[in-house]
């Protein structure tokens, strides 16, 4: 089976990861009372392996992605908002996967970024094993550092299912922001983010 992974160049010993988590796989299935060599499960080690480097397959680098700047979209000062974005990620403290939905806004000071670079922007930071908190403060601080602007924020709720299938089992939606520039200090743009993301 041959797996492409953007990061999989640079990991030493790839095979015998592999390999590893194949096994780590079986085992699992062992644990939970399951026989890895019946019908139905024989092929899971290969499936799970493939799905989860497809899951943590990032798409670009922040840089590039957001180095494509448009100057002719006329004089832009006011807020630009993208979303909501769906995504998923991964839970970093037990690798069970949370979805939900992210806005994303910014105030130019000159030229806008392409209109599919800010959900490119979420998946680059989805895709690895994360915390909510940190997915949408990243998705600030990248805007801040490479999109000349006067402010930034992001607005992600979503359903984790560490809480919804384990723990206490309910449904516990979450929702963080993270807000720069005159998002943070302006009472009024703030206000205006908050509504738009509603």
């Amino acid at each position: 089976m041959t797996i492409t992974h953007p990061h999989l160049s640079a990991v030493p010993d790839r095979l015998a990861h592999e390999a590893a988590v194949r096994d780590g796989v079986r085992a699992m299935l062992r644990l939970a009372g399951e026989d890895p060599d019946r019908d139905g499960l024989t092929d899971t080690p290969s499936r799970f392996l493939k799905a989860w480097l497809e899951m943590t397959a990032r798409p670009g680098d922040p840089e590039d992605l957001l180095a494509v700047m448009f100057d002719d979209a006329g004089p832009v000062d006011e807020m630009v908002v993208v979303g909501p974005v769906a995504f998923t990620s991964v839970c970093e403290h037990h690798l069970l996967p949370f979805t939900g939905h992210a806005v994303i806004a910014y105030i130019p000071t000159s030229g806008v970024v392409g209109l599919s670079k800010l959900p490119r922007l979420l998946e680059h930071y989805a895709r690895r094993p994360q915390v909510q908190e940190r997915l949408t403060r990243q998705i600030t601080d990248a805007l801040s550092a490479l999109v000349p602007n006067q402010g930034t924020a992001c607005l992600i709720r979503a359903t984790h299912t560490c809480a919804s299938m384990r723990g206490v089992r309910k449904e516990a939606p979450m929702t963080t922001t993270s807000l720069t520039g005159l998002f943070r200090d302006d009472p009024a743009a703030r206000a205006e983010f908050l509504a738009a993301a509603r």
